[in-house]
């Protein structure tokens, strides 16, 4: 996979240059070195082991650095979520893969996917020469973490503060390791990283072995991937990052891998994003089941139901990856931040927000999952339940202001996407109710509907700037708006459309690139361009027929991503470098989805559906 990368200016060097590998528990950062510098044990929300890309010095990290280097290439092992790091050197050539196991077996839970990574160090020429700079730093790097050698592992642990522990298995000299002396590779060795103290023996065979049936896992994954006529490479690549950032154990969809990575270097716009937003996760869902990967689908709607047991129990916008409901919000002050750009927060406080656009997004995949998938009456009933639940707060909250899709922390505000989406819960609930002969509400939700739409077209829209904006009673315009379309409040061919998709062009595109918005939140003016935005308006551009910008668009963007084909939340305007966090589900999603519109054509989802049952 080929992927055209501008050459970096001098404030590009420190890129979000790093790949993805995980087995849906928990997810590791790889750099474009061949450094771990990101790793969370045992879950994806646990504290950190490596956390160098928060602070260099103390962060921790596991590096391998050749003697006689000569140049490293990094690639993904094809259609899979294996990394493989190239080191050729003037002694010899050899490579490491990068993995954490997963694939099937037959025991009642089907899949082994333990807290481990493995660093696979495959011989390939000469004799290289290197060092291994192995620096665990547990808890977050909170207090001083002690590694010593024991008769099979290293064992590192804290002493001070919360007790915590890792397991280090390799058939290298374990004190070579620990001392950094130089090892001269001759034949294939492994490194095995792991939560938990191993019950068997660990050897390279053993690991060779799970390297290939991880493999032959990713391979058959991929393979049930739908096929497109164009950009199928870079839909895999999207495809399978978005699987690594589902938790298998509750069907949890997090937003993204990290926390605190900053949306523009030394400001404060830095969030923990290892949490399942209903929004980001629902949309996930969609384009997955998409792509012909139903599994996903359903237990992600089974995390919803198992999270909402109480018919007055109120929605969050967003839960721990567990269900948990409480995600305080905390700053880690002993860590200098990502190219020191502070606070390093854990948490989230977001989640006591109220955003009544999530209604709309979660009946949307409720609404795909009945018209396409046959559910049980036990599944069905549960679900319908939810959605009556759901429509019952719609009802109850549309005319009311909240934080909307961007978070904003201070003022509440009537925002159009908000209201929008709550006429989007409205409309697939009614949908919802007709495919599940459920009469009795059609005509009370029929007149709501009517109700939301008549105020929107009437509020949120401005004939001076001949575009709906970002709110009521505002001039301000919004990106958000530019899902009116593919929500079906609107056509694409509708002259409000058309006029509002060519102001948010005009008035929020800079140097190729989209702003959310343009005006100051709690934080002052954005300074970077939300990734994702710029997929929303190559989609629109497509529906009202400038395919050809689209299209040119479409492949500038993708020249943006890194060295591996990965997006993060935002893109500088200046640079192009990426920030935020990373990889980030939001960014994919989109991607895979613009990267349909321009295979097929400006067909929608559900033209193509009627075709594909016809």
């Amino acid at each position: 996979m080929i992927y055209k990368n501008k050459e970096k200016t001098a404030n590009q060097m420190t890129n979000l240059d790093y790949g993805i590998i995980g087995n849906c528990r928990t997810g590791a950062l790889v750099s474009k070195n061949g450094s771990i510098d990101w790793l969370c044990l045992p879950h994806f929300n646990s504290p950190s082991v490596f956390a160098k890309i928060l602070d260099k010095r103390k962060g921790g990290f596991f590096n391998v650095i050749p003697v006689n280097l000569i140049k490293i290439e990094q690639k993904y092992i094809k259609n899979t979520n294996i990394l493989c790091t190239i080191f050729t050197c003037s002694d010899g050539v050899f490579e490491v893969h990068d993995f954490m196991p997963r694939y099937r077996t037959d025991t009642k839970n089907g899949h082994y996917f333990p807290p481990d990574v493995i660093r696979f160090f495959k011989h390939m020429s000469g004799k290289p020469k290197f060092r291994i700079e192995y620096k665990p730093k547990l808890e977050y790097a909170k207090n001083r973490t002690f590694s010593t050698v024991e008769n099979d592992y290293i064992k590192s642990y804290t002493q001070k503060g919360q007790y915590d522990s890792m397991y280090f298995y390799t058939d290298f000299d374990k004190n070579d390791i620990l001392k950094e002396k130089t090892i001269t590779l001759t034949g294939d060795n492994f490194c095995l990283i792991s939560y938990h103290q191993k019950l068997l023996k660990q050897t390279t065979e053993r690991a060779y072995l799970k390297l290939q049936r991880t493999k032959v896992y990713w391979l058959n994954w991929i393979q049930r991937t739908t096929n497109y006529t164009q950009y199928q490479a870079q839909i895999n690549r999207s495809a399978l990052t978005l699987k690594l950032l589902s938790y298998q154990k509750s069907g949890a969809v997090l937003a993204a891998l990290t926390t605190s990575l900053p949306e523009t270097i030394g400001e404060v716009r830095n969030w923990d994003y290892r949490f399942c937003w209903i929004r980001d996760a629902s949309m996930v869902v969609k384009i997955m089941k998409q792509l012909g990967h139903n599994s996903i689908s359903r237990r992600y709607l089974s995390f919803i139901i198992d999270i909402m047991p109480d018919k007055d129990e109120k929605m969050q916008i967003m839960y721990g990856i567990h269900g948990e409901k409480k995600l305080s919000e905390y700053e880690l002050k002993h860590l200098s931040g990502y190219e020191n750009s502070k606070p390093v927060r854990i948490g989230n406080a977001a989640y006591k927000q109220k955003q009544n656009d999530i209604y709309g997004i979660l009946l949307d995949v409720i609404y795909q999952h009945f018209k396409i998938h046959e559910s049980s009456l036990m599944h069905s009933e549960e679900l319908w339940t939810l959605v009556r639940n759901v429509m019952r707060i719609v009802e109850a909250n549309w005319q009311l202001p909240d934080k909307g899709i961007w978070e904003m922390r201070n003022e509440d505000r009537h925002f159009t996407f908000s209201k929008v989406l709550c006429w989007t819960a409205v409309d697939r609930a009614l949908r919802i109710a007709t495919l599940l002969n459920q009469k009795s509400l059609l005509k009370e939700w029929t007149e709501l509907r009517k109700q939301i739409k008549d105020d929107i077209l009437e509020k949120a829209w401005s004939e001076k700037k001949q575009s709906f904006t970002q709110a009521y009673d505002t001039e301000e315009l919004d990106s958000s708006v530019l899902l009116m379309e593919a929500y079906g409040f609107i056509t694409g061919r509708d002259p409000k459309y058309v006029s509002t998709v060519k102001a948010i062009q005009n008035e929020l595109e800079h140097k190729g690139l989209l702003f959310r918005y343009k005006n100051n939140d709690d934080f002052g003016k954005p300074k970077s361009a939300f990734t994702i935005c710029n997929f929303w308006l190559i989609n629109a551009l497509i529906k009202i027929g400038q395919k050809d910008e689209a299209k040119r668009k479409f492949d500038e963007l993708m020249s943006y991503s890194n060295h591996l084909g990965l997006f993060s939340e935002d893109i500088d305007f200046d640079t192009k470098r990426l920030l935020g966090n990373f990889p980030q589900a939001y960014s994919h999603l989109a991607f895979i989805e613009t990267a349909i519109f321009l295979s097929l054509g400006e067909k929608t989802e559900e033209e193509i559906m009627l075709e594909f049952i016809h």
